[in-house]
């Protein structure tokens, strides 16, 4: 039998004892943990010390998820502000609701603070951790599906997308299947995530332009993806446009703006990723030094217990004699 619709799960919230468990959230963690690892490894690989994109994780993630909510609530505001409406409802982010444009500004913030303060230079960071970020933004869309939220148009495809009832728009509750635009945006993002690591491996990309070419291909794949969309969010249109589009046009071009000046103003990669290399270097030689003298401490140590067990089986000897 072949499926002829994509279901919606009947629920995105399970209960451990009093404890709620959140498909979203779930969706989010995996997603965050996926780009540190694959965040870590670039880095590592360019040079960087192990453990550094797990420190920069802990600035770029409060940052990012503040900006994610700020950026929904300052451009949905209708939602949560206005007769009838609760403001408190601003702060549940449980119940979805994160701009991805504000994640990536704050995100940013936090990741050049971070970056600051471990001497460590931030485009290299950036470079390191776009491949990562888009492939989180993979597993996020998956909470949408959970949530019912952010489809597409009404179709009849086969991968049609199953709404309940309840968590229809208006205009459109008789419409029971719907363009499944949250597995759009996923397979756009993976597309991308391999463009990026084709590029960087093709053309040892630097100063900013892998984070720059992720702008774009992300930018590229949003526009489209945000026509179909039917929601409520942002429906007020600047020129026939939703705001998101317009958005996504003007990253596009500026991403585009600066890689071309990037590659013309550094067409090598950065030579080292540490802000001062000589300290950097320094503190490596300082640890390779530490390591070895613990590894001739415990050689001096061997070697006295040799000789102590040596002394006692004389003293063992000349007692027998």
């Amino acid at each position: 039998m072949i499926l002829q619709t994509i279901p919606s799960p009947a629920e995105g919230v399970w209960h451990l004892g009093p404890f709620p468990i959140r498909a979203y959230a779930l969706c989010i963690i995996v997603g965050v943990i996926a780009a540190i690892w694959i965040g870590e490894r670039r880095w590592v690989a360019r040079g960087g010390k192990p453990g550094q994109m797990s420190d920069i994780a802990l600035w770029a993630i409060p940052f990012g998820l503040v900006g994610a909510r700020l950026y929904h609530v300052i451009t949905d505001y209708h939602l949560y502000f206005g007769e009838g409406k609760d403001p408190i409802t601003a702060l549940y982010v449980w119940r979805g609701g994160l701009g991805i444009w504000g994640a990536i500004a704050l995100g940013a913030v936090g990741a050049l603070i971070g970056a600051r303060v471990m001497g460590i230079k931030v485009l290299p960071v950036m470079d390191a951790l776009a491949p990562g970020v888009i492939v989180a933004q993979a597993f996020g869309r998956w909470g949408n599906w959970f949530n019912q939220e952010l489809y597409g148009k009404p179709t009849d495809l086969p991968w049609g997308l199953e709404i309940d009832s309840a968590h229809r728009v208006s205009g459109h509750l008789e419409d029971a299947t719907y363009h499944p635009t949250f597995l759009y945006e996923c397979l756009w993002c993976l597309a991308v995530f391999a463009l990026l690591i084709w590029a960087d491996r093709r053309f040892k990309l630097g100063y900013g332009r892998v984070l720059a070419l992720y702008v774009m291909g992300y930018t590229l794949g949003r526009g489209w993806i945000e026509t179909l969309r039917i929601d409520d969010v942002q429906m007020n249109d600047v020129l026939g446009l939703r705001l998101n589009v317009w958005t996504s046009i003007v990253l596009f071009l500026a991403a585009l703006a600066y890689f071309v000046w990037s590659a013309k103003r550094h067409p090598a990669r950065e030579e080292s990723v540490f802000r001062n290399p000589e300290v950097a270097a320094a503190e490596v030689d300082s640890d390779a030094d530490s390591e070895e003298g613990a590894e001739d401490s415990d050689a001096d140590d061997s070697d006295a217990d040799a000789a102590e067990a040596e002394d006692d089986e004389a003293d063992v000897a000349d007692a027998k004699d």
